[in-house]
């Protein structure tokens, strides 16, 4: 990479959008998970759509290789470079401005460097929401969810980040810029090319700009943890639950008593029951009509009554146990505080392997049962959480009290797990993406014609491969 590049780049975008001193580029070159460290000639952050055409461009000419970069708070590696070949860290945490809410469309067009928790305080103010729903929301990006086609616990009701965008502005590997933001519902003119770039982790482009749908802000809500017979019962509950409702479930988040045990402990939070149940769901259910909203003459809101009345129709088929229901906004939040609080618990352990799989939702309980059992006996501590309804697990194998994780059979039940959820027709990545942690699986799980069609589309878009190489593609 020639001074000559790095000037040009300067001159071309500006002051404050070409870092080159280490100590300031230090920040985007590892991971929010700490296990992935890379290096750039420089990280470049530009401000608008066409100062990313302009860096595109130039890299193009130069032969300089791109790794696009949202909010780092990825955990799979994609977001930071990979190889020594001359590369750059293309950020766009300067692009996060919010275009345009339009009300009566139930759109937002915004940048893919905007906060999702910025986007959604400001449709809040609208009376929408945007409804994807982690952790992360306070740092992660638009334009990161989705290059991941990102997940989380609202998934049962509005689906994943593909689901919820209408729209995308996308610059491609060669500078050149594609823009539909118009919000179309319908438009059934060739490929898709929104769909082609979400999912694709900045290996076909970088995507700069989204319209999305909204949602009118539900007028009430009903929150509560319950402990259910065993995970077997889960699917018959969930869907009791959603025929009662007409639909209204948005979130049944599977949280056994070893992960409770952990996030309670490392948080030093109180856990909803006095004993953990071994199958203990969140489970949140959500209206925008005013009917459910109101009142009972006990002063109860329909809704909350409707679930608690469902409550006990599964209680005396002892499908469920017991449950807590909130009846308050501070005991919601203390719940939602310990699922939301479970990936830092998680990363605190010193040793453990984690996977984030799915599984059709009919294989879930034997595969849990399986996966406990088998690992146990092995020696592993197993620390579960789920997006039950969609049949997202996040399994992680840990130590127990007095093992050596050196000696534990780590790859061997790796693998072991990973064969089982393919041979069940379940996936390795749910909604985390490729990185470059899960690369060595496309091989092994995903057919040849399936990537042969994947690289004949990125060779077709990149033919340089300029565009985050190393990663969610396996080469030949």
């Amino acid at each position: 990479m020639t001074v000559t590049f790095l000037d040009d780049l300067r001159s071309a975008l500006g002051p404050g959008a070409l870092l080159t001193d280490p100590a300031d580029c230090a920040r985007y070159l590892t991971d929010w998970t700490g296990a992935y460290t890379g290096t750039a000639q420089a990280v470049v952050r530009p401000a608008s759509t066409e100062a990313v055409a302009e860096t595109l461009r130039l890299c193009a000419a130069a032969g300089v290789a791109i790794t696009p970069q949202g909010g780092n708070t990825g955990l799979a590696g994609g977001g930071v470079p990979l190889g020594d070949r001359p590369q750059i860290l293309l950020s766009l945490d300067r692009m996060k401005r919010i275009r345009q809410i339009d009300p009566a469309a139930r759109t937002a067009t915004v940048e893919a460097g905007c906060v999702l928790q910025q986007l959604q305080e400001a449709v809040a103010a609208e009376g929408l929401v945007f409804p994807l729903m982690f952790g992360a929301r306070g740092s992660c990006t638009i334009g990161g969810n989705l290059s991941t086609n990102a997940g989380g616990s609202n998934v049962l009701r509005y689906g994943n980040t593909r689901a919820l965008c209408l729209g995308i502005e996308a610059v491609m590997a060669d500078g050149s810029v594609v823009s539909d933001l118009s919000g179309l519902r319908k438009d059934n003119t060739g490929y898709d090319l929104r769909d082609l770039m979400i999912g694709a982790e900045g290996t076909l482009g970088i995507i700069t700009a989204a319209c999305l749908r909204l949602y009118p802000v539900p007028l009430v809500r009903t929150t509560a943890f319950l402990a259910l017979r065993d995970v077997a019962s889960a699917l018959t509950v969930l869907n009791r639950l959603q025929d009662a409702s007409g639909g209204l479930v948005e979130a049944f988040e599977y949280m056994p008593a070893p992960m409770m045990r952990l996030i309670t402990g490392y948080h030093g939070k109180r856990a909803p029951m006095t004993q953990a149940p071994e199958t203990g769901i969140l489970l949140e259910l959500a209206s925008t009509r005013a009917d459910d909203a109101a009142p009972d003459a006990d002063g109860t809101p329909k809704l909350q009554a409707l679930v608690i009345e469902a409550l006990d129709g599964l209680m005396e088929d002892a499908l469920v146990e017991d449950a807590v229901v909130a009846t308050s906004e501070a005991q919601r939040d203390a719940l939602w505080e310990l699922r939301e609080g479970a990936a830092e618990a998680v990363f605190a352990l010193k040793e453990a392997y984690m996977f984030d799989i799915s599984l059709p939702l009919a294989a879930v309980p034997g595969f849990v049962a399986e996966t406990d059992a088998g690992s146990r006996a092995l020696g592993f501590e197993v620390y579960t959480v789920a997006h039950l309804g969609d049949g997202n697990l996040h399994c992680t194998l840990a130590t127990g009290e007095e093992q050596d994780w050196a000696k534990l059979p780590v790859e061997t039940q790796v693998a072991s797990i990973l064969d089982r959820v393919a041979a069940l027709g379940g996936s390795f990545s749910a909604e985390h993406g490729i990185g470059q942690s899960k690369l060595s699986y496309m091989h092994r799980y995903r057919a040849a014609p399936r990537l042969a069609a994947m690289r004949a589309i990125r060779q077709a878009l990149d033919p340089a491969g300029l565009m985050n190489p190393g990663k969610t593609i396996p080469d030949l």
